[in-house]
């Protein structure tokens, strides 16, 4: 299993980085995370614009989902003809949603002609190559973190949570746990909104994860003081996710 960070940004984009978004492939299966602003171009740096198998969104904020509008463009108005649906696994809504954004789509079902949505629950179910574990986590809106389970190894993605069990739960055992950590230890406390380093930190000891990678850290945070405060709770190897970088499972 190969995971690809397409970008990482928090809230919107950096000077160097898209928002979320992360390829996860294995056995010729590509799962797309997210898609947020930016994201559809550097996608392309990794994968071709046609070659996905599956998209997850966590949930339904702009910087986790805006570039599926863009990512509609390329599908439905396709030289040679529409592609066929691509399963989209999302919180209820998500067609309304990016409809709503898109705002002027050429048939009420032009979004569902290229996109077969799929509503998100908890649940465990198989995508591909892939066993999936979705769990409800702690944000404003519904929101999803996910895990990924391929050949006895385990990727989990938190979305965007604050401090809550399920997280624990989901991250179990788990050899890669990229996690946000968009707040600051001792300058933001908005409970069930986001983690800081050190929660992030915190929830990756609990679970026993294998390796900690710190994202969707927005462009006004002190990324390196979010890892400082990860690594006082968390004794394993931890790092900062960046643009482009590849993790082998």
């Amino acid at each position: 299993m190969k995971l690809t960070v397409v970008g990482c940004s928090g809230s919107f984009p950096s000077a160097e980085s898209a928002c979320s978004s992360y390829l996860v492939e294995a056995d010729g299966f590509r799962l797309l995370l997210d898609m947020g602003n930016g994201a559809l171009g550097e996608l392309q740096r990794h994968c071709g614009l046609y070659d996905l198998d599956a998209i997850f969104l966590s949930h339904l904020h702009a910087d986790h989902c805006i570039d599926m509008c863009g990512y509609f463009v390329a599908r439905y108005y396709r030289y040679g003809g529409a592609c066929d649906a691509i399963p989209v696994y999302a919180p209820e809504g998500a067609e309304q949603r990016l409809a709503t954004a898109y705002a002027d789509l050429p048939s009420p079902t032009a979004m569902s002609e290229v996109f077969d949505f799929r509503t998100l629950k908890p649940a465990s179910f198989d995508v591909g190559p892939f066993r999936v574990r979705t769990e409800r986590v702690c944000h404003p809106v519904e929101a999803f973190g996910i895990r990924i389970e391929h050949a006895g190894r385990a990727l989990t993605y938190s979305g965007d949570t604050g401090v809550c069990d399920a997280l624990d739960e989901l991250a179990a055992g788990t050899d890669l746990f990229l996690c946000e950590a968009s707040f600051t230890h001792g300058k933001e406390d908005i409970p069930e909104l986001h983690l800081n380093g050190r929660e992030a930190g915190v929830h990756a000891a609990r679970a026993r994860a294998g390796r900690l990678v710190l994202t969707h850290i927005p462009p006004w945070t002190d990324a390196e003081r979010n890892l400082a405060d990860a690594r006082e709770v968390y004794d394993g190897p931890a790092e900062l996710a960046r643009p482009g970088a590849v993790y082998e499972l």
